[in-house]
């Protein structure tokens, strides 16, 4: 039996019955932190069967016999047995139990494992983590242990008392009628986009936004023009929708858009942060606006106005929206709460032009299928109660005060070639650097000490020489630690120098 054991386990095409040691290849585990010892019965004989331990039609021991040999019970063999039969890999019989037939397909093994992905996932580069936001200068985080906990739970008690049970279900796919009207009211005044509720789609998130906007304006093949240097996610957003991605260089009055190119290479959709361009900082001049919708109506294509950041405005008026600056603009607008309020809210919206509406209100209704219903509640409750524009207000004080505070280290502890970009906006100041000192080398390197700065270099799908340098965010860093955190990159920064 022995034999015929070992004939089995090492697949041999035989079929003799398996001993109940061979089975299970180790003793059943006892105690009272052990799993049910049917559930390890259960386990065992699915292993053996899924791996090839167990050929097809290879008879099992009698529940009886492999109960005593176990020291178990009849019935957990009995339930074992009938569970892997529902399951469909045992098949009773008058002469007993034997494994079913079927096809186990065998176990991948290096490069020949590797699972084939679609062919437009191959050019999306990887990003920072985002379970790093602790990280020190790390951009795009929010100033987190600022943010008016209380006041928050007391919108969403506010808004699960008003709306009961019914809060529970999936609720309008364009997002809670409530929030919509609120964001477009707070968009009127604060930013200057033309619209009503109507035109805003709640998503999850601006990621969502962009993808959703790739869904209903483009079809794959279609180019689409992204900022060079630019965010990441726009280009993945982008790409994951087949869309043929040009880049587009960015000087310091924003994206650069000549005649040649509407003619050599004419896009479906222009993706661009106008008000405070990420991660230069440069805010498009609105000649440059104008000229851009005027060229996007003649070509019948679409823009995609990222607001990115646009809330903190750190010196004069803030700057306002391109999608505001003339009617029927043939502008999208994005934008989301994770800077503004916290990442972890995953809420986001897109401004439809109002010409779009009648084409594309039923596909929304069959693309999105609503929720987070409770946060979409309670952030309009937050938004009409005054709550929110005094966040921003007290954000828009810190963030300046911690945006200056970084100019002082930078000015008194990188000793390294350095010129400073930025600022006017956001939560993060761009940092550019001499080729000799390789921004990727140093981001590396500053990891490992618990900074989160990233490389310029990273953001340009076509980098040049001068995309090299160091994206710093404040937001979420307290302003003492500057000093230290400054001298560490310079140390870096030298210790990178190539030479060249």
């Amino acid at each position: 039996m022995k034999s015929a054991t070992t004939h089995v386990l090492r697949g041999a095409t035989t079929t003799p019955m398996p001993t109940p040691q061979a089975l299970l290849e180790a003793p059943l585990a006892r105690g009272a932190d052990a799993e049910p010892l049917q559930r390890q019965l259960h386990q065992r004989l699915r292993h053996a069967i899924l791996d090839g331990r167990l050929l097809p039609a290879s008879r099992l021991p009698g529940s009886r016999s492999l109960a005593e040999a176990l020291q178990i019970s009849r019935n957990t063999v009995t339930a074992a047995y009938e569970q892997l039969a529902a399951e469909g890999f045992l098949q009773p019989d008058r002469q007993g139990t034997r494994v079913a037939a079927m096809h186990c397909p065998p176990a991948a093994r290096g490069a020949q494992a590797r699972p084939a992905i679609a062919r437009r996932l191959a050019g999306m580069q990887a990003g920072t983590s985002r379970d790093d936001a602790a990280a020190a200068l790390r951009p795009g985080v929010p100033a987190l242990s600022h943010f008016p906990f209380a006041a928050w739970r007391q919108a969403l008690d506010r808004a699960s008392r008003a709306a009961g049970p019914a809060m529970l279900g999936y609720g309008d796919p364009l997002g809670e009628p409530g929030l919509r009207a609120s964001i477009a009211r707070h968009l009127a005044i604060a930013r200057g986009v033309r619209c009503s509720a109507a035109q805003v789609v709640i998503t999850e998130g601006a990621q969502e936004a962009l993808a959703l906007c790739v869904r209903l304006l483009a079809d794959p093949g279609d180019t689409a023009w992204v900022e060079d240097p630019g965010y990441r996610g726009a280009k993945a957003a982008l790409q994951a929708g087949d869309l043929r991605v040009v880049p587009q260089r960015v000087d310091d009055q924003g994206l650069v858009v000549t005649a040649h190119d509407w003619q050599a290479r004419p896009p479906r959709l222009v993706y661009t942060t106008p008000s405070h361009q990420y991660p230069t900082g440069a805010v498009q001049t609105a000649a440059r606006r104008l000229a851009l919708i005027e060229a996007a109506r003649r070509h019948r294509a679409w823009i995609i106005e990222d607001d990115y950041d646009s809330e903190f405005r750190h010196a004069g008026e803030p700057i306002g929206a391109m999608q505001g600056l003339v009617p029927q603009a043939p502008v999208l607008y994005v934008g989301t709460f994770s800077k503004t309020m916290f990442p972890a809210l995953r809420l986001g919206f897109v401004v439809l032009p109002e010409a779009l509406l009648p084409s594309v209100q039923a596909p929304l209704g069959e693309m999105l299928r609503g929720g987070h219903r409770p946060a979409q509640l309670a952030l309009a409750d937050f938004i009409e109660s005054g709550q929110f524009s005094r966040h921003l207000g007290r954000m828009r004080r810190l963030y300046r005060e911690r945006q200056q505070a970084l100019r002082v280290a930078l000015a008194d502890g990188l000793r390294v070639p350095h010129a400073i970009e930025g600022g006017h906006s956001g939560l993060h100041l761009l940092v550019r650097l001499p080729p000799r000192h390789p921004d990727a080398a140093i981001v590396q390197a500053a990891r490992r000490h618990g900074i989160g700065a990233q490389a310029l270099s990273g953001f340009a799908l076509q980098p040049l020489a001068q995309d090299n340098g160091l994206v710093l965010g404040y937001g979420n860093t307290a302003s003492d630690l500057f000093a230290p955190l400054v001298r560490r990159l310079s140390q870096l920064a030298r210790a990178a120098d190539t030479g060249a």
